[in-house]
C-alpha cells in the first residue's frame, strides 16, 4: 500500500497594494511625466560633442574648487535699463541655479519655465557659496575660452570654460546635456516665474548627496555682444538694485 507524502502549507496570498488616497500621489517612486516643451531655437538632434560633454564631466567632478586671485571682469549694461529693469537690446528668459548646499551649482536657462533647457552649465562653485554671495552683493562670472580661426561654432556651445567668480580663478564650467534628475527639477518648478528655496533630495536619484536642494528662479536678461561675447544678467525683481549676477561668456 502506498503511502501519500504529506502535502507543503499552502501560502497566503500576497497583499494587495496600497490605494492612492484622492489629492495625494500613488505611494510609489515613479516620478511625473515631462511636459516641458522645446524651445523654438532648440536643434532636435543631439549636439555632436555631448561624448565630449559626458567624459569630461566625469574628469570634471574630481577637480578641485580653488580660489586664485586672477584677471577681473568689468560689468557694463548694454543700452542701459527701461524702468521695468529690462535691458534695452536684451532678450528675457528664464535662469534657474539649482544644487545641493555643499555640491556644484547647475545654472539651467530656458525661453520660458514651461521650456527644455536651451543651456545648462555646472560650475566649479558650491551652492550654498555662491547664493551667499549673491546675498551681499553683486556677483561676476566670467566664462573664458580659447578663440580658433574661422570659429563656427556658436558661444554658449563651447563644451568647456574656465571660470573666474569676481576676479579670482575658480577652476572650470562644462556645459552639458540634461539628465533625468535635471528635467524633473525643471519638472517640478515649471510653474515658478521667479522664487528661491528648497527641494526635497528625493527629486534626483544622486545618492552620494542628502539634504535639501536648493534653487534660485528669476529672469535672465541675455544681451549678444558679437559672436565671441554674450551675457546674460539676473535683475531684482523690483529693478532697484541691479543685478545681482552677471555671467560672461568670452573667446579669447
Amino acid at each position: 500500500m502506498a503511502v501519500s507524502k504529506p502535502q507543503p502549507p499552502s501560502l497566503p496570498p500576497p497583499p494587495p497594494p496600497p490605494a492612492a488616497v484622492e489629492g495625494k500621489p500613488h505611494p510609489t517612486n515613479t516620478r511625473p511625466p515631462i511636459s516641458l516643451q522645446p524651445s523654438h531655437n532648440k536643434k532636435n538632434h543631439p549636439s555632436k560633442s555631448n561624448r565630449l560633454f559626458r567624459r569630461f564631466r566625469t574628469v570634471f567632478r574630481s577637480f578641485p574648487i580653488i580660489n586664485i586671485p586672477s584677471c577681473k571682469m568689468p560689468v557694463s549694461l548694454h543700452g542701459g535699463r527701461s524702468n521695468d529693469g529690462h535691458i534695452h537690446g536684451g532678450t528675457r528668459m528664464t535662469g534657474t541655479l539649482f544644487g545641493f548646499r555643499k555640491a556644484r551649482v547647475n545654472l539651467a536657462i530656458q525661453e520660458n519655465s514651461r521650456c527644455l533647457p536651451v543651456l545648462l552649465l555646472e560650475l566649479a562653485i558650491p551652492t550654498g557659496k555662491l547664493l551667499q554671495d549673491m546675498g551681499m552683493g553683486l556677483v561676476r562670472v566670467a566664462l573664458e575660452c580659447e578663440k580658433h580661426p574661422n570659429e563656427k561654432t556658436k558661444i554658449i556651445d563651447e563644451p568647456i570654460w574656465s571660470l573666474y567668480c569676481n576676479g579670482r580663478k575658480s577652476g572650470y564650467a562644462v556645459k552639458r546635456e540634461a539628465t533625468d534628475d535635471d528635467l524633473n527639477v525643471m519638472q517640478m518648478l515649471h510653474a515658478v516665474s521667479m522664487g528661491a528655496g528648497v527641494l526635497p533630495s528625493e527629486v534626483t536619484s544622486d545618492q552620494q548627496e542628502s539634504g535639501d536642494l536648493m534653487y534660485m528662479r528669476t529672469h535672465f536678461e541675455r544681451v549678444v555682444g558679437s559672436k565671441d561675447s554674450e551675457t546674460y544678467y539676473m535683475l531684482n525683481p523690483d529693478g532697484n538694485n541691479g543685478p545681482e549676477l552677471s555671467i560672461f561668456f568670452v573667446r579669447i
